[in-house]
């Protein structure tokens, strides 16, 4: 696969009746990049997916992949241009096997017909197998093949986390949005998790955006980290400097040294250099 484009957000603000849900956040997910948005809750980290992913639209400021601009958008256009996301709450069928699951995925890259394929034309079937084909790759590739006969219902929690991932990557996204991966998981399915998300950059070339709370994943993966405060982004930079940042520290746990010491501790920096 060839390198992912940037993904640009320039100055977006988003407002809710009065209420600033954003305001004028810019980043940039650098090709090839893992990339963590992080906070508080309430901070505006689903907000911005929302935007990114044009469930929600910015009153201000732009997006882009590319030289492509993503702002005004509909979700499935953003989608097939190169946007593939999970959700927080789980969204499979559970009735359906994950084969089926991750066939709907391809949907959006279906260029048969309703009436060929409902009559199972030549064209049509040809399609049907090539996308079958790559869906047994990507399931392969993350580990879930022996699961593809088994309704989603069925699955562990955290099978089903990965089923979700798989099905976003059925999209052929260039930039992949992963909504809290690690959410519910214990240690070892997080490390799992962690590694099949690095696993994905190195093998696929695919940048990834991360929403998280589990500051030891960001710490360990992030490339780059973002960090939002009440709609604001209030620092940026590696994980060694988003750790030592002190704005980043009081938005966590307070603005006392003791305070500021434990909220090193929570986001992964020695005590004594982040009280300092």
């Amino acid at each position: 696969m060839s390198e992912s484009p940037p993904l640009s957000v320039e100055g977006i603000t988003v407002r809710f009746a009065g209420i600033v849900a954003l305001d004028n956040v810019s980043f940039e997910v650098e090709p090839g990049s893992i990339h963590a948005v992080i906070g508080p809750n309430g901070a505006g980290k689903s907000t911005c997916f929302n935007v990114l992913t044009g469930v929600y639209r910015a009153s201000a400021g732009t997006v882009r992949l590319g030289d492509v601009r993503l702002t005004g958008l509909r979700p499935h256009q953003i989608t097939r241009l190169g946007l593939g996301r999970t959700f927080q709450n789980i969204a499979l069928s559970p009735r359906q096997s994950v084969l089926e699951n991750l066939m709907l995925a391809r949907h959006l890259l279906t260029r048969a017909g309703f009436v060929s394929t409902g009559l199972r034309l030549p064209n049509a079937t040809r399609e049907a197998r090539r996308h079958r084909a790559r869906v047994c790759e990507i399931a392969e590739f993350v580990g879930i093949a022996p699961l593809l006969d088994v309704p989603a219902g069925l699955l562990s929690y955290g099978d089903q986390k990965r089923v979700e991932l798989s099905r976003a990557l059925c999209l052929e996204p260039k930039v992949l949005l992963l909504d809290e991966p690690v959410a519910g998981l214990n240690a070892e399915e997080s490390r799992t998790m962690a590694q099949e998300i690095l696993d994905v950059r190195a093998g696929l070339g695919i940048s990834v955006l991360i929403v998280e709370h589990n500051m030891g994943l960001v710490m360990g993966i992030a490339d780059r980290i973002t960090v939002l405060d009440f709609g604001r982004c209030i620092s940026h930079g590696s994980p060694a400097e988003v750790q030592r940042d002190p704005a980043v520290i009081r938005a966590y746990l307070g603005t006392g040294r003791g305070e500021d010491a434990a909220a090193a501790a929570q986001l992964g920096a020695p005590h004594g250099e982040a009280a300092q």
